[in-house]
């Protein structure tokens, strides 16, 4: 028994390392990284190699790996939700504070575990790991969040457990009471608690997780959750933004022109020379406008600089260009239009806003109809050495910048694939409506739904749950309205969220499944728990279907253990009252166990057919404890079929009786494997290679094992061949009808 025991617990344990292995191997592809100055030179390393010493160079998008000092800041704020809770940007600036300040008011100190939202700095490590703050809190209340898949099976583990108790209890009771022996009934209860138990799910779980992962990593999908491929299979809505996925992402720059709507070289070297000496943020925007020639051989240098947020949605820049200095500011058309009093018009003349404004308005709309996403670019002569946010006003509106994404080939066949999934995809986007309904068109929605960020303003969120199901395009969307959009999503839809800037983190966050992308933020990769090593929507299909072949797989050992094998537990347990011996030795209860976990193990890697990959699984343990009644009663009833073989048939003694249920048994759950593995009849789906090989081994070693000399040491002797066909020909009518039945109750279960 310690022997059966213990190959057992070995198995998987090997099992469940390995799957632990995959994980760290996963882990180390999405390593963060941070760039230091080390001995004078500027180098990138990972963020765990970090230390006290090191001088961080820091921007916006950028997790801080360190407790540490600000050196240097330009416009910095940071994140400091993962400390506080709160989620409004903290201000920090590099100065000298009192050493007693609070924790909460040190503004010169950036903590472990934040993020740059906005600006640069430069600063000293003075703390890592546990002995940062937030490693000393991390350190005594690490919390997991448990997804939808774990508590389902801890429910049902709950569940299971409870009847194996109660069951083992009571039988124990009894046979003590019917003078069985106290070691032997002893024994037999614990040997019927264990056949009854799970005790392969943990390592079914994982496996098959670990699997999918390996199969994920191989399609371009990196898993930093192990238990959220589980979740990424009931996903049914995909929402995303367009840049990247929906279109190529390789932003071209369609033209750069006046207010007037003219080409005009001095607004394209505004917007050179801003893109230039941007260092805030590395974005495509600025990486196209720099790929374009410039018409003038001036010398210029940077002044200073405010770099880009999602409040302002603006960038500004300050240079010296000898004559002049200037403030060059580019960003969200409106944002940039609200700062402006006056025009430069084509002929170089300046004018006062006024009424133009309007016909700006129009003309921005005019170009956005087109497909074009549309910025703004204004300018204006400055006196002052430093500037601050406070400098933008009183500009000068220059023109507008144009930029088209062209839509990736072969995106309506992945919408295609993802409906034949189930799932929707729903486009959220910071752009207007006019480009969003062009690409939306493009993609094959002819007549799309779009919710604005402006009427998001204006609904409560029992109302956006309500208009969110039929939308197909948020439009004009501010960061913090995504994270309200998934959240209202959430109460109808499983929802993934793609993401790759900080402005997707909230949403990252709020979705049931977040993915980000290899190039993103070390913040939307931190929150992700996915990251993909391509921005490509088919590699998300791939995912989804390799979440619920996992799901599917765990769900095939949840069946075959609560249907045949707990019914051949109840029904040796209730046998073991009627007779005047037990029905089969606990040694023999456990070698069943043994001989049938092999095959298990393997339907971690089984094939599942079609039909349960274009649905999301959901767990229903309502569903499952109907499986169990109808499949273990129908499992005991052969069970009393083959008691009454061996005793009034056959007429045999306490070893061959114990013998023959051995045999019938073992065959029975070997062969049930091929039944409920699939939802169709058992010779109209494949199995994996594995499940047969090891099937037949077990068939193998149960039917030479009574002929062995191994077999007495455990209680079973040869039969003869009369008693051997009989106990074959109840395991051929129990598979028969099991698979009949199998088909009419999930054809039943389907329907109702």
């Amino acid at each position: 028994i310690l022997f059966i025991v213990l190959s057992t617990g070995t198995l998987s344990f090997v099992q469940e390392r390995n799957a632990g292995k995959v994980v760290e191997k996963l882990q180390s592809l999405i390593a963060l990284k941070s760039t230091v100055i080390r001995d004078g030179k500027e180098i990138a390393l990972a963020s765990s190699e970090i230390v006290p010493g090191d001088i961080l160079l820091l921007k916006a998008g950028n997790m801080v790996p360190a407790d540490c000092l600000l050196i240097e800041s330009n416009e910095l704020n940071s994140n400091e939700s993962s400390l506080t809770g709160e989620s409004f940007p903290v201000r920090k600036e590099a100065g000298v504070l009192d050493a007693n300040t609070e924790l909460s008011k040190r503004s010169n100190t950036l903590w472990e575990g934040t993020n740059v939202i906005s600006g640069t700095g430069k600063a000293l490590v003075i703390a890592i790991g546990e002995n940062t703050i937030f490693g000393s809190i991390t350190k005594s209340a690490a919390v997991s969040v448990e997804t939808t898949f774990e508590k389902g099976i801890k429910d049902f583990g709950f569940f299971l457990m409870k009847i194996t108790l109660v069951l083992s209890v009571f039988i124990l009771v009894v046979n003590l009471w019917m003078h069985k022996g106290v070691i032997d009934s002893a024994l037999f209860a614990l040997a019927l608690a264990v056949g009854m138990a799970p005790e392969l799910l943990p390592a079914i779980t994982t496996i098959a997780m670990s699997a999918g992962a390996k199969r994920m990593l191989e399609k371009k999908v990196i898993v930093k959750k192990l238990n959220s491929i589980q979740n990424l299979g009931e996903v049914n809505l995909l929402c995303t933004d367009k840049t990247g996925t929906i279109t190529e992402g390789a932003i071209n720059v369609s033209g750069i022109v006046d207010p007037m709507g003219n080409e005009n070289d001095f607004v394209k070297t505004l917007a050179i020379w801003n893109a230039t000496f941007e260092s805030g943020y590395a974005n495509p925007i600025d990486e196209a406008i720099k790929k374009l020639p410039l018409t003038t051989k001036e010398t210029v240098t940077k002044t200073g600089e405010i770099p880009y947020d999602f409040i302002r949605k603006r960038l500004s820049v300050a240079i010296d260009r000898g004559k002049e200095q200037l403030l060059i500011s580019k960003g969200a058309f409106d944002n940039i239009l609200s700062i402006c009093e006056s025009v430069r018009m084509s002929d170089g003349t300046i004018v006062t806003m006024g009424e133009l404004k309007a016909g700006f308005q129009k003309q921005y709309e005019d170009f956005g109809s087109k497909g074009n996403r549309v910025i703004g670019i204004c300018y204006k002569p400055l006196t002052n050495t430093i500037i601050t946010k406070n400098d933008e006003v009183k500009m000068i509106f220059a023109g507008f910048i144009l930029l088209q994404d062209p839509v990736k080939e072969g995106i309506p066949e992945v919408i295609k694939s993802l409906n034949d999934l189930s799932v929707s995809l729903k486009i959220i986007t910071g752009d207007n409506e006019n480009v969003a309904r062009t690409i939306a068109i493009r993609i094959g929605i002819a007549e799309p739904v779009i919710l604005s960020g402006q009427e998001l303003l204006h609904i409560n969120q029992e109302a956006l749950e309500q208009r969110a199901k039929d939308t197909h395009v948020f439009a004009g969307v501010e960061p913090q309205q995504k994270e309200r959009i998934i959240q209202a999503l959430r109460k109808n839809f499983t929802v993934a969220y793609i993401g790759d800037g900080i402005n997707d983190v909230s949403a990252i966050n709020a979705a049931d499944v977040g993915i980000s992308v290899e190039n993103a933020v070390d913040v939307a990769k931190e929150a992700a728990d996915f990251v993909l090593m391509e921005k490509n929507l088919m590699v998300v299909v791939e995912g989804i279907k390799e979440g619920r072949i996992t799901f599917a797989n765990t769900l095939k050992y949840i069946f075959i253990n609560t249907g045949s094998t707990f019914g051949n537990m109840f029904s040796v347990a209730a046998a073991s009252l009627l007779l005047p011996y037990l029905p089969m030795l606990p040694k023999q209860i456990l070698l069943t166990n043994f001989i049938t976990d092999f095959p298990y193990l393997s339907v971690a890697s089984d094939n599942v057919d079609d039909e349960r990959i274009k649905k999301p699984g959901k767990w229903d343990l309502k569903f499952i404890r109907n499986y169990m009644v109808f499949f273990g009663i129908h499992s005991s009833l052969f069970d009393i079929i083959t008691f009454i073989s061996l005793l009034f048939f056959l007429h045999v003694q306490e070893s061959a009786f114990q013998t023959g249920w051995f045999i019938e048994s073992v065959l029975s759950e070997l062969f049930i494997l091929f039944i409920i593995r699939t939802r169709k009849n058992f010779f109209k789906s494949r199995p994996g290679k594995y499940l047969l090989i090891l099937s037949f081994l077990g068939l193998i070693l149960t039917l030479g094992l009574p002929y062995s000399p191994f077999g007495a040491s455990v209680g079973l002797l040869p039969l003869p061949m009369i008693n051997l066909g009989v106990m074959l020909t109840i395991v051929a009518l129990y598979i028969f009808t099991a698979d009949l039945l199998k088909v009419w109750f999930f054809k039943k279960y389907e329907a109702g």
